[in-house]
Order: structure tokens, then C-alpha cells, then sequence
């Protein structure tokens, strides 16, 4: 074989192993997080302890959405909804017919009809995508610890086999492992009085939930969930988008004890009527 031939076959499998290289770089194997210093715990799991926040519109609406007014409050004041883009795949939420038809109605009445803005749980994953942070507490192989800082919310996501839930719940059971250097987190036993969003996205009763958290630094993890029931959707569809810890000097989690805000539109029907006061009510908003 001649020089420039050798030759030039060594370049190509030079080039080709650098490629691949680089490829494999680009794309971690599925439940490994990518070459980074990852924080550990003793036992050489991710260490997923901290204060962590999504950043963006997600609680608003999952999908792709423009700017737009919402209701006119009293006093003129007018609760905006901010832009943003999709963090479901395809950009589509796969409703069955019947479906689709009542998310456009929880659209069309999401302040009287949302469970968020009354205060309530927030389910799974919603909690996790809420305008406020959450704190992971993980000590070793144990069970791990999640509150949130919206009503004081929290669950516990237990590691190995669990019995099945015995009855729904707002936030449901977690059963967790680990893959790799991935947690999974599998979520059943959630009631059907949650929303995905204030864009009226909902389920049932027989949601399953699976969510996943990869770190891809010391402080960002990569959270998917994938959503399937087969009362509500037409196949399963997942969202995904980053989570960051916060880094700002000081950060706890502090208190939101959000039912002294709605108390009015909660209960104030019940309150004995005297005459004078003027009770909140849905029906006294206008949309522009």
C-alpha cells in the first residue's frame, strides 16, 4: 500500500475516533450524568441536597403561549400572563376528544376553577414548576424529602418497593431509584382535583407519574416527567426543563401560607352578612 494511502487512511481513523468521542460527549447514556463534577454523597449517589427553583412559565401554561391580559381585578388592577415557550414534547398534549373540550372550558374559567389559585395542593409535577422553590433533603440510600414552599407542601419519596397507595391523595406516593446517577421517581395514587397549569391542563384519578432527575452540574438538574392516563390523554407525553440551585448567599425556604390571601373567595359567602362589607366574588371580574 503506498505512504499517502497509509497515510491518509490514519487521518480518517484519527478523525472518526474523535468524532465519536465528541458524540458520546454530546449524548450521556441514558441515566448517567454527563462527565461533570457531580456532588456526591457518601455512598457515591448525586447529592441532590439544596434549595432548587424552575425558571420560567410553565405554571401558567405548558405549552407554547403568547403575552396576554387575564382577568381585571378591582381597582382596575389586571393579572397579566406572562409569555413562553413549551416545555411539553411536540408542543401538544394528546387529549382524547371529551377531553380536549373541557381543558378549553378550565381555560375560559381557570380563576374559579383552579385548585392553585384556592390554595390547594398542587400535585405532581406541578409543585415542582411553581413560581417558588422546594428543598431536597437526601441522606444517603434513605428515603428523601421534598418541601415546597407553596403551602407548605411536601412529600416523601420512598427508595425500593412501596405498597400500592391505599387511597388518592393530593400529592400522591413516591417510589424512588436510582438509575445510574438519575433518580426516579414513580407517582401513583393522585386524586383528580389537580391541574398541570393554570391553562386548565388536568387529569384523572389514574395518572401515573414518572419523573426523572438527572444533574448535568453542581447546579442544574435535568427534570423530565412522562404522563400517561388513559382516561384523559391518547398515549403518554412528557415535559422536560432545568431545574437550578440557588446560589444566593443566606437562601432558606421561607414561609407561603396562601389561604389568609383566598379566604375571601373561599369562605367569604359564610361570613354573617352585616350590610356593609363587600365580599370578593369571581363573578365581580371582567376580562378586557
Amino acid at each position: 500500500m503506498p505512504n499517502w494511502l497509509k497515510g491518509g487512511l490514519i487521518a480518517l481513523v484519527s478523525i472518526a475516533g474523535t468524532l465519536a468521542i465528541v458524540q458520546m460527549m454530546r449524548s450521556p447514556v441514558e441515566g448517567r450524568a454527563p462527565d461533570v463534577n457531580v456532588l456526591r454523597t457518601a455512598d457515591g449517589k448525586p447529592d441532590l441536597n439544596g434549595i432548587w427553583q424552575a425558571v420560567g412559565s410553565a405554571n401558567w401554561n405548558l405549552l407554547d403561549h403568547q403575552a396576554r391580559s387575564g382577568p381585571v381585578l378591582e381597582l382596575g388592577a389586571v393579572l397579566a400572563v406572562p409569555a413562553g415557550l413549551s416545555v411539553v414534547e411536540g408542543n401538544e398534549i394528546p387529549y382524547q376528544p371529551w377531553a380536549a373540550a373541557k381543558q378549553k372550558e378550565n381555560y375560559e374559567n381557570w380563576l374559579s376553577r383552579d385548585p392553585e389559585v384556592k390554595c390547594y395542593l398542587p400535585g405532581v409535577p406541578r409543585a415542582t414548576y411553581m413560581p417558588y422553590p422546594f428543598q431536597i433533603l437526601q441522606t444517603g440510600s434513605n428515603d428523601i424529602l421534598v418541601a415546597y414552599e407553596y403551602a407548605s407542601a411536601s412529600r416523601v419519596i420512598r427508595m425500593g418497593k412501596a405498597e400500592p397507595p391505599p387511597v388518592d391523595t393530593w400529592m400522591g406516593q413516591s417510589v424512588g431509584r436510582w438509575e445510574g446517577d438519575t433518580l426516579v421517581v414513580d407517582v401513583t395514587g393522585l386524586n383528580d382535583q389537580t391541574w398541570f397549569d393554570r391553562s386548565g391542563n388536568f387529569h384523572s384519578e389514574a395518572v401515573h407519574v414518572v419523573e426523572r432527575f438527572t444533574p448535568v452540574s453542581p447546579g442544574v438538574l435535568d427534570y423530565q416527567v412522562t404522563i400517561e392516563d388513559p382516561k384523559v390523554f391518547t398515549r403518554p407525553w412528557k415535559i422536560q426543563m432545568p431545574l437550578y440551585r440557588r446560589q444566593d448567599k443566606g437562601v432558606q425556604l421561607l414561609e407561603f401560607k396562601c389561604v389568609e390571601f383566598v379566604e375571601e373567595l373561599l369562605y367569604g359567602g359564610l361570613r354573617k352578612k352585616t350590610g356593609q362589607e363587600q365580599p370578593f366574588s369571581t363573578a365581580r371580574l371582567r376580562w378586557p
